[in-house]
């Protein structure tokens, strides 16, 4: 082919790549959500805890005004830099531009609206990797008429918060690492852009642009959590139970046996249900558990006998998968339920 007949067609394959790849991403609006998006899920639990704000559905609308407000205001700021680098581009509001951005706020609203819910039908196990989900499809499809490295970002965050859950990461897991995949990774992808059309970029280079992504975004979370799970209190005399009820110290481990019946006293309400001061669950120890205590109260770091500590107190998941009631002549009404309890997101070996 003459080399005049084979520029011209590199011309018309750069052209029509223009016309498929016509949205640019500003790397401003990267760097704000991002910064937004990690900031919020780094301090999350330090924010309108339950100590804070002891009624949950006062804590929900607390929780709903911050997001609504933080979003609204990042929104209008991205909006108006936006507007500013296209005036200064000499460059009109694309009609796919206006539509994408629809679908990133739609995205975004129910991202607000999922968190708002969970405080009321539980599952808050699953807000951080619902916002890596929303936030990544977002990406997705702004990548889908900007640059590939884009779509592709979007496709890994997706990717992410399936597999957060899949792995049964733990909640600081998913803390770490959905501040670290916004905070970090989203700047760093505004860096990693290439030029307007990612036609032009080798195949190569877009892997090692991921790669190098995906590096910063897995690498700080895991070394937090390697850190945390480093952090072991200091000694303390181990004590039975007998021996801590007749001599308890300011400090020790004490040690619940294997068969120990722990109540749990339910607050009961509703429309149905009264309190009752016999709301009791008897909960039975599986395997021996080493408690610290500290002047009297746990600490909430516990291990079982030779293990890790864990630094949780509390159960990560309460399951009820089914429920079913009986009503029989001789016993009378009857409400039955599964609950599964788990302590910690992984199974102990």
């Amino acid at each position: 082919m003459p080399p005049i007949a084979s520029q011209q067609l590199d011309s018309i394959h750069a052209m029509l790549g223009a016309g498929q790849r016509s949205l640019r991403l500003e790397s401003h609006s990267l760097i704000l959500w991002g910064m937004s998006f990690g900031g919020l899920a780094l301090v999350s639990n330090h924010l309108l805890t339950a100590d804070q704000i002891p009624d949950a559905a006062t804590r929900a609308m607390a929780w709903l005004g911050l997001m609504s407000l933080l979003l609204g205001a990042v929104s209008l700021l991205d909006w108006q830099l936006t507007r500013r680098a296209k005036l200064a581009r000499d460059e009109l509001w694309s009609f796919i531009h206006r539509q994408v951005l629809k679908v990133w706020w739609l995205l975004l609203s129910a991202g607000v609206l999922g968190t708002f819910a969970t405080f009321f039908f539980g599952g808050a196990y699953l807000v951080f990797p619902l916002w890596l989900v929303l936030v990544g499809l977002g990406l997705y499809v702004h990548g889908l008429f900007s640059e590939q490295t884009v779509e592709w970002v979007g496709g890994l965050l997706i990717a992410l918060g399936v597999c957060s859950v899949l792995f049964r990461l733990d909640a600081q897991s998913l803390q770490y690492l959905a501040a670290a995949a916004f905070g970090l990774g989203m700047p760093l992808l505004a860096l990693l852009q290439g030029q307007r059309h990612a036609t032009s970029t080798p195949f190569w280079l877009r892997g090692a642009k991921l790669l190098l992504w995906l590096g910063v975004v897995l690498v700080p979370p895991l070394l937090a959590q390697r850190l945390a799970d480093a952090q072991q209190p200091a000694a303390a005399p181990l004590q039975t139970l007998q021996e801590y009820a007749r001599n308890p110290l300011t400090r020790q481990t004490v040690l619940l046996p294997a068969g120990l019946s722990i109540p749990v006293h339910v607050e009961v309400s509703g429309d149905a249900f009264s309190p009752s001061a016999s709301s009791v669950l008897p909960l039975v120890l599986k395997r021996p558990v080493e408690v610290l205590v500290e002047h009297g109260r746990p600490t909430g770091q516990w291990r079982y006998p030779a293990g890790p500590w864990q630094h949780e107190g509390y159960p990560t998941a309460l399951l009820i998968p089914w429920m079913r009631a009986t009503l029989q002549p001789d016993i009378g009404p009857q409400l039955q339920v599964g609950l599964v309890v788990n302590m910690t997101a992984r199974a102990p070996s």
